[in-house]
C-alpha cells in the first residue's frame, strides 16, 4: 500500500452520493431517529483565496450581496429543517466550517450564530461550538463576536510558518500576519486553539518543518493537526506529478515524535492534543446523527447520508451556490442527493470511524450495537501481518506504524460498492 491514498474524514465520501428518487421528506428521514445528541454543522462556502492544495467546496471573492443572499437561504433552510426534527431534538456539539467561516464580517457572523441559536435551538452555553478561521480573517471584531456567543474552539489554518513554503503551497501569507492572528485569538480567550500545519510542501526540509512545529508550540495550542500535502485534481497544485511519499512519511514521523516529546497525546494520525483539554460532549460520530445547513454541508442519520451536489471546479461550485441561494423554502424540505446505508455499510462505517482513532474500536460496543464481533465481520489479518493493527481482546487498535498508514488503511476498508460510485463520480 502507498501511505497516502486519501484522507478519510467521513464514510462514505460525498462522491458516493447520488440523486435520491423519490426524494424523501426530511420529516420521514428523521422520524425514527435518535435525536437527543446530534451534531449541528453550518457551512460557509467562501474564502478570501483558494490555496493550491484545497479541494473544499468553496469560492473566492464572493460579493457582499451574494453573502447576504446565502445567509437568507440558510435562514429559510434552518426554519424548514428545524420543523422536520422532533421537538425534543438536542445538539451535543456544533461546528461552523467552510470555506472560511470568518470570511463573513462581524455582523454577518452574529447573524449566522443567532440563526443557530434562535432558529435551530442550539444552546452554546452547554453545546460546544467550534469554528474555522484563517490568518487574514481572525480579526479582533470577528473574534469578539465568536467569544460573545460562547465559542469553545477555534481552528486556524497556518500550514507553514515559513513564508517561502506558504508561497510554494500557493497560499501567500506572511509569518508576521500569522503571529498577529494568533495573538488576537489568545486575547479573545477562546478556550481551545487548534493550529493546522502541512508537511510535504515543495522545498520543505526537516529543519524548516521543525521551525514550523516550534513556532506553533510557542503558542502552546490545546490542539495541533498535522496534515500531509495532497495534490488533488482540479486544485492549484494538481498539475504537479511529483511523488512525495517518502518525504511525507519522514516529516510525519518527525512531527509526531516532536509533539509527543513536547507533552501532546496522539488522538489520530492528524490530531495531537494536550492531555486534560478534551471536553466530553456526549456525541459519538459512529452512533449519533448530524444536521448540516448550507449547500456544502452533509447530514446523516443511521440509515441515510444526504447533502446537495458536490464539486471542486470553480465554475461548478459557483453554479451550485448560485442555485442554492435561489431555492424557495419548500425546496429544503427534502433530501436531494445521498447514500442509503444498509446493515453491512453501517457496520463498515462504524469500523472505519473507530479504527482510524488512536483509541481504536471497542469490541463490546460494536457487539452491543450489531450483535456480532467486529473481527468476525471484518477479518484484519492482512493489517496484522504488516504490524499495523493489534487486538487486546477489548479494543482493536492501529499500532503507531498503522496510524502512520491511516490514509491507506481507511480507503482499503471501503466497500466495493462505495469505491465504484466514487470512481465513477464526475468531479468537475
Amino acid at each position: 500500500m502507498r501511505p497516502y491514498e486519501g484522507y478519510v474524514y467521513a464514510y462514505p465520501h460525498k462522491t458516493a452520493y447520488r440523486p435520491l428518487d423519490p426524494r424523501p421528506p426530511l420529516k420521514e428521514v428523521w422520524a425514527d431517529e435518535r435525536t437527543d445528541a446530534l451534531s449541528l454543522y453550518l457551512h460557509v462556502p467562501f474564502c478570501e483565496m483558494r490555496c493550491g492544495f484545497c479541494n473544499l467546496f468553496t469560492r473566492t471573492g464572493a460579493p457582499a450581496d451574494l453573502v447576504s443572499s446565502y445567509l437568507d437561504a440558510l435562514q429559510r433552510q434552518a426554519e424548514v429543517v428545524r420543523q422536520a426534527l422532533p421537538p425534543t431534538t438536542r445538539f451535543a456539539t456544533a461546528a461552523i466550517g467552510g470555506g472560511t467561516p470568518t470570511y463573513l464580517e462581524a455582523a454577518e457572523l452574529s447573524r449566522l450564530l443567532d440563526l443557530a441559536e434562535q432558529t435551530m435551538g442550539a444552546d452554546f452555553s452547554t453545546t460546544p461550538l467550534a469554528i474555522e478561521t484563517s490568518p487574514a480573517t481572525a480579526t479582533p471584531d470577528r473574534l469578539a463576536v465568536l467569544a460573545e456567543h460562547g465559542t469553545r474552539r477555534i481552528s486556524i489554518g497556518v500550514q507553514s510558518f515559513v513564508d517561502a513554503e506558504a508561497k510554494a503551497a500557493l497560499r501567500p501569507q506572511r509569518r508576521a500576519d500569522v503571529e498577529t492572528a494568533l495573538a488576537a485569538i489568545r486575547t479573545a480567550a477562546i478556550p481551545t486553539l487548534n493550529i493546522d500545519l502541512i508537511y510535504g510542501i515543495d522545498g520543505q526540509t526537516p529543519a524548516t518543518w521543525r521551525q514550523s512545529l516550534d513556532a506553533a508550540l510557542a503558542w502552546r495550542p490545546e490542539e495541533i493537526y498535522l496534515y500531509p500535502l495532497y495534490v488533488r485534481p482540479l486544485t492549484g497544485l494538481g498539475r504537479h506529478g511529483r511523488d512525495w511519499d517518502d518525504q511525507r512519511l519522514t516529516l510525519y514521523r518527525q512531527g509526531r515524535d516532536h509533539l509527543l516529546t513536547s507533552g501532546y497525546e496522539q488522538v489520530s494520525m492528524r490530531m495531537f492534543r494536550l492531555p486534560g483539554t478534551a471536553s466530553d460532549t456526549g456525541y459519538c460520530c459512529q452512533r449519533d446523527g448530524m444536521v448540516g445547513l448550507g449547500c456544502g454541508a452533509r447530514s446523516y442519520t443511521s440509515r441515510l447520508h444526504y447533502s446537495f451536489e458536490y464539486a471542486v471546479g470553480v465554475r461548478h461550485v459557483r453554479a451550485i451556490i448560485d442555485e442554492f441561494v435561489q431555492l424557495p423554502q419548500p425546496a429544503f424540505a427534502f433530501a436531494n442527493i445521498g447514500f442509503a446505508l444498509d446493515d453491512a455499510e453501517r457496520r463498515r462505517r462504524h469500523l472505519i470511524q473507530s479504527l482510524l482513532q488512536a483509541e481504536g474500536l471497542d469490541r463490546a460496543s460494536y457487539r452491543e450495537r450489531f450483535g456480532s464481533d467486529a473481527l468476525e465481520d471484518f477479518p484484519l489479518e492482512a493489517l496484522a501481518e504488516r504490524g499495523w493493527v493489534e487486538d487486546d481482546f477489548t479494543h482493536v487498535r492501529l499500532t503507531p506504524e498503522g496510524l502512520a498508514y491511516s490514509d491507506a488503511i481507511g480507503p482499503a476498508l471501503f466497500s466495493d460498492g462505495v469505491r465504484g460510485l466514487m470512481d465513477s463520480y464526475d468531479l468537475r
